[in-house]
């Protein structure tokens, strides 16, 4: 069987763009040891590069995402007004940029139950032979192209927790519920990170006919490319180009409301009010867009009101080779965010010796079990309080370190390999069996392009 994947292709998103190259390394293993199937991996531009490192070798090839389009001025007007330089490349990328933000965002018209089916994206796939999808994250065109897929699904927060705006405002709940809500209905098998995340794929979509034998665990692993060692003068180097403070709390986020950097800094400022501590906090992640902006802001405010300018260390975009020596040189990782049910920066943390300190909240009390700090996202004195256990007390540090070491010997490489050979064997024997089925009526559809 061809089995087509579409990765995530934002290398800004973090944790499912890892989880994309995770699924992309462990088919190329699988490939490698004698998997018979085919692979087309469907890549935009910004992507292409990692999935070469990784789909390369016979049964596998590389596709563009989008179908072989002609520029909105015919090629050779367009080429004699641009020429072949750098105008002409900057069309590509934006004609490039906005065909696949179309088929891809969540943004959604009309009822919620009827498709947005897109026949030449189905077209393209069909062409290029794909029988089975794989998305490795969230994505529309999963039941929009109608042809058989597995999908992951890694939180419903638009329904656990809509009063955060990043899931719920500007057509954003709307925008969720058509997607998840038709995913269940309509997918071969669907992923989740946990238990508990497939828990609440059950509570919400049941009623739309998942099955739970359709949905399978797939845990995240760590980020591969933070296990590159760094030697002493290079890890030094890291440090210089930063200003590191000589200890410091770790806290890579997006500045998403849910992520709760506020009142990290109001428990600093607490800890300085109560104890005359001054301990550095060093954000990194992005901030662009409205409600991000709008939080970065908020948060810098807040940290200069309290008289923590010299304590709130924001150092943007970290490349990639730069984050294990910003992980294992911090005396922790903060990260009590109100979302879960699991989160890949706190096995990056496992992984680097660096303890951890999060959210007692369902979901990462359960992936954390006993190798972190639990406290509640919501109490700036829980917070708090947490923290300075972390940088009081050297003894829970290294016992910490110790258990997040054993927790982590159950997120293997090898185990997510081989649960994914399963899920996707499980997924090819379902499509062979459907196609014995009668025809049964097609989904309601609002066709598009």
């Amino acid at each position: 069987m061809r089995i087509g994947i579409v990765p995530w292709p934002e290398r800004a998103d973090g944790g499912i763009y890892q989880y994309s190259l995770m699924m992309l390394n462990a088919l190329r293993e699988w490939k490698a040891n004698g998997c018979v199937d085919d692979f087309v991996v469907f890549a935009d531009r910004g992507l292409r590069n990692s999935a070469e490192v990784f789909s390369n070798g016979p049964g596998w090839k590389i596709q563009s995402l989008l179908p072989n389009n002609k520029l909105s001025l015919p090629r050779n007007i367009a080429r004699r007004i641009l020429g072949n330089g750098v105008p002409m490349r900057v069309l590509r990328s934006l004609r490039t940029r906005l065909q696949r933000q179309h088929i891809t965002s969540f943004e959604k018209t009309g009822p919620l139950d009827t498709i947005q089916f897109h026949p030449r994206m189905s077209r393209w796939f069909r062409q290029c032979g794909a029988e089975l999808m794989l998305y490795s994250a969230p994505q529309r065109l999963s039941f929009e192209v109608n042809i058989p897929y597995v999908m992951a699904i890694h939180d419903l927060q638009h329904r656990l927790q809509p009063e955060f705006p990043e899931v719920s405002s500007n057509g954003e709940w709307e925008a969720r519920e058509y997607l998840f809500r038709n995913a269940a209905r309509y997918a071969t098998i669907l992923l989740a990170d946990s238990e508990v995340g497939k828990e609440d794929i059950l509570n919400f979509y049941g009623c739309y006919g998942i099955e739970p034998e359709q949905i399978k665990v797939l845990p995240f692993l760590p980020s591969g490319y933070l296990f590159k060692p760094h030697d002493e003068d290079e890890r030094q180097r890291i440090r210089q180009i930063y200003k590191l403070p000589q200890a410091y709390l770790f806290y890579p986020a997006q500045f998403w409301p849910h992520k709760n950097h506020r009142r990290i800094v109001e428990a600093l400022g607490e800890l300085k009010r109560r104890y005359d501590l001054k301990i550095p906090i060093v954000f990194c992640g992005s901030h662009t867009g409205d409600i991000r902006e709008h939080t970065f802001a908020e948060v810098m405010s807040v940290a200069s009101q309290m008289g923590l300018d010299q304590e709130v260390w924001y150092l943007g975009y970290i490349p990639d080779k730069h984050m294990s020596v910003l992980y294992s040189d911090a005396v922790a990782l903060i990260m009590p965010t109100f979302f879960g049910p699991t989160n890949i920066p706190i096995l990056e943390a496992w992984s680097l010796n660096c303890p951890v300190l999060t959210s007692d909240i369902r979901g990462v009390r359960e992936q954390a079990g006993k190798a972190a700090v639990l406290v509640n996202p919501g109490s700036v004195e829980s917070i708090a309080d947490g923290i300075y256990k972390l940088w009081t007390d050297k003894a829970l540090r290294l016992s910490l370190i110790k258990s997040g070491r054993e927790r982590l010997a159950d997120f293997t490489s090898d185990d997510f390999r081989q649960r994914l050979i399963s899920i996707v064997e499980e997924a090819k024997m379902r499509v062979i069996l459907k196609r014995q089925e009668p025809v049964q009526q097609s989904p309601v559809r609002s066709e598009q392009w």
